[in-house]
């Protein structure tokens, strides 16, 4: 496991890649420092699925009229359509890490856009 981030995403968590499969899809270990909040962001065309491994935190969705909130702790899984603006915190005392598959592979930085959220942003 790389010890600094490979990148800090757009949502502004800390990002080490695990793989990459060319055409098919990447993983990564998402985390997000205690008590942070990421800012809130949309794909445009990746689908992401989520397995929290530790930490506490929570994951905020919301696509067309559909809106949920997810609590995030080790064992809990979730999926992230393409076009659902989303935002998570940390709640906890230790870091939020989230391994997270990416399909197809993240394309880079223009992939996520800005979007309205629930919280205010601290990273």
């Amino acid at each position: 496991m790389p010890v600094e981030p490979s990148v800090i995403a757009p949502d502004g968590s800390e990002i080490r890649l695990l793989s990459v499969e060319a055409s098919r899809g990447s993983m990564v270990l998402c985390t997000l420092p205690p008590g942070q909040v990421t800012k809130p962001v949309r794909h445009r065309n990746v689908e992401e699925m989520w397995h929290c491994i530790a930490g506490s935190g929570t994951l905020w969705r919301s696509l067309t009229d559909k809106e949920d909130i997810l609590e995030l702790q080790a064992g809990v899984s979730c999926s992230i359509a393409p076009g659902t603006c989303f935002q998570f915190r940390s709640d906890g005392e230790s870091s939020l890490e989230i391994v997270i598959a990416t399909i197809p592979p993240w394309p880079g930085e223009d992939e996520a856009e800005p979007c309205e959220g629930r919280w205010e942003p601290s990273v």
